[in-house]
């Protein structure tokens, strides 16, 4: 079986980290930004067929190309349907954010996700609910290529922010003991940053919690 690659971009006004995961011709598309055009040039210069795009969570920044790219690709959008509301207000929270309507393609062709094992052709991973920044966020884990996409719950010294109407910081704590029973070497792709690992991001909240 074919290795994966991990290719990863930061794009938009927000650099949101968006992954290509990679099986030779074959690709899944992990929260692709606000960038169509850059992503859709991308899958053409390396001649991908994209399969699937897989969100972790449903905010703006993460998901705003993804109407767009299902113009020239019939690709289905993955999420948990908890964050159906945050895609159904995508260009409303845009603009609150940004200040401007990006008038962008709300997403098409959604299917729900559920917590448990899935497969997409030949990718297999396990989707983690880690609620708490959003309801509906969640993390990806592909335990053979020893990674875990994190969106906006963990990142390098950091985590999901809990201050919004509908965030919960009780939730985005339980999600945290989840991944943090992660093997410890698995290596996090955050929603935006730099790559981490689990073991240096459960030790260091440990410290600030033993304060």
């Amino acid at each position: 079986m074919a290795k994966m690659k991990i290719v990863e971009f930061s794009l938009g006004e927000l650099q949101t980290n968006c992954y290509f995961l990679i099986k030779e011709n074959d690709c899944l598309i992990i929260d692709p930004a606000d960038d169509a055009s850059f992503i859709l040039e991308e899958i053409q210069r390396r001649r991908l067929n994209l399969k699937a795009i897989l969100a972790t969570h449903g905010h703006f920044d993460h998901l705003l190309a993804a109407g767009e790219i299902q113009l020239s690709i019939k690709a289905p959008l993955y999420i948990l349907k908890e964050d159906q509301f945050l895609v159904d207000r995508l260009n409303q929270t845009a603009q609150h954010f940004l200040r401007y309507n990006p008038h962008s393609i709300v997403p098409k062709n959604i299917l729900y996700l559920k917590e448990d094992e899935f497969k997409i052709l030949n990718f297999k991973f396990k989707i983690i609910f880690t609620p708490g920044h959003t309801p509906g966020s969640c993390s990806f884990y592909f335990e053979e290529d020893n990674a875990v996409f994190s969106g906006d719950t963990l990142f390098k010294d950091a985590v999901g922010r809990t201050d919004i109407s509908y965030s919960s910081k009780n939730d985005l704590n339980k999600s945290l003991k989840k991944l943090f029973k992660l093997p410890k070497g698995t290596v996090v792709y955050p929603g935006h940053g730099e790559d981490t690992i689990i073991e240096e991001e459960e030790k260091r909240l440990n410290l600030i919690n033993s304060f």
